[in-house]
């Protein structure tokens, strides 16, 4: 059967064109994105579990995680958490099958203590969290849905879309990689860093603000002077880093909100905003891809914690992604590719009701050169959709 892809061109500018560009990164100790990380860790222990003790994946969502803040009386040198963190996870999950019980929730609660113990270092998962796991039984036509034996391909759980693009621009580039590696390589010299790292992007032509919200642990902060000097190391590195991929005008900006004759500044006992005032939930923040893109289309749907089988709402935001990065690592002459894969309830997930790419290609570049080679490659991709099932589960692939 033929798949229905249509490659039409893009009526706008390629975003790296437009005059003003807008991107968001929350940092994996944001209280959404803690959300969104401890429901993914749920979501791949439990497919761990089916594996192990049926042989498939079985039915589940755990894409509802609410997170509820806490309080805490942060000092130089180090303070308390006064009140802990509430974590709610809750979702559906198959938790007997063929006659057997399975250990769902204690699998929940396990992987989602692990999660904040590796994620977040100095919060104390026995003292600083509590963690409340609320697990239903699932719809029984959506089982079915989910359950076709002998199905080589899995049915479509819903009647839904998901949306990728690629290349990244400059400032996608720049806000998407400085969280990740204040958040990996900086933090390694600089302990002072907590994993709660907001970055915001703003283009204005070729001048590129970069606004970064980065929360300090107290126990790394001996007074007023050593708080400046971390800020203005984050300041400085996020800079050169900036300046290693874009030729054009950088600024960075740090904690703007500190006034430090009031002194009024970002500092945690923790490393998160979660331990005093901002709560989370799951789907608030980044997109499947890591970023939050006003100038592009997206998904409103949560990815972390849906089934990685058949759910479209994680499997096609990650394949549309993955299908856009292809096209433009192998198609020349391609400026600006958005991709959107549309699913009908019930239908093979790797037949979509509709894979719509639009293109903006080079100067000089005619789609209909290149339309031949995108459709080739979008049906190559959509043919290998188990693949994505397969890394979600081995934690290969990130979904926030």
């Amino acid at each position: 059967m033929s798949r229905n892809i249509q490659v039409s061109e893009l009526d706008r500018q390629a975003v790296e064109d437009q005059s003003v560009e807008i991107v968001e990164r929350k940092g994996v100790g944001h209280p959404d994105s803690i959300s969104d990380g401890v429901s993914e860790a749920v979501s791949r222990a439990l497919s761990a579990l089916y594996l192990d003790r049926v042989g498939k994946v079985l039915h589940y969502n755990t894409d509802e995680t609410q997170l509820v803040a806490g309080r805490a009386a942060p000092a130089f040198g180090g303070g308390e958490v006064v009140e802990p963190i509430y974590l709610l996870i809750v979702g559906r999950a198959t938790k007997e099958y063929d006659g057997q019980q399975l250990p769902v929730d204690s699998t929940a609660l396990t992987a989602a203590r692990e999660y904040l113990d590796e994620t977040i270092p100095e919060l104390d998962p026995a003292t600083d969290v509590i963690v409340d796991v609320k697990l239903g039984e699932g719809s029984g036509d959506l089982q079915e849905v989910f359950g076709e034996d002998g199905a080589t391909v899995p049915m479509a759980n819903d009647t839904s879309f998901g949306v990728g693009h690629a290349p990244l621009t400059e400032t996608e580039e720049i806000v998407n990689t400085a969280e990740r590696k204040l958040n990996t390589e900086y933090v390694a010299d600089n302990p002072e860093i907590g994993p709660d790292v907001k970055i915001m992007g703003k283009r204005e032509g070729d001048h590129i603000t970069i606004t970064v919200a980065a929360a300090m642990v107290d126990a790394y902060i001996a007074d007023l002077d050593a708080y400046i000097d971390a800020v203005e190391g984050v300041r400085e590195y996020v800079t050169d880093l900036a300046e290693d991929i874009t030729n054009r005008e950088v600024t960075v900006d740090v904690n703007t909100a500190d006034d430090y004759d009031e002194g009024s500044i970002y500092l945690t006992v923790t490393g998160t905003s979660a331990e005093q005032g901002d709560d989370g939930s799951v789907g608030r923040g980044n997109r499947a891809n890591g970023l939050i893109t006003p100038n592009r289309p997206m998904s409103m749907e949560a990815t972390s914690g849906k089934n990685p089988v058949n759910h479209i709402g994680k499997i096609y935001n990650l394949l549309s992604t993955k299908i856009a990065e292809s096209v433009v690592d192998e198609v020349d002459g391609i400026r600006d590719l958005q991709l959107r894969l549309l699913s009908q309830i019930g239908q093979p997930i790797d037949q979509p009701h509709v894979a719509d790419a639009q293109v903006v290609t080079d100067d000089g570049v005619a789609l209909a050169d290149r339309t031949d080679e995108i459709e080739a490659i979008i049906d190559r991709e959509l043919g290998d959709v188990t693949e994505i099932t397969r890394q979600v589960i081995d934690g290969e692939l990130s979904t926030f």
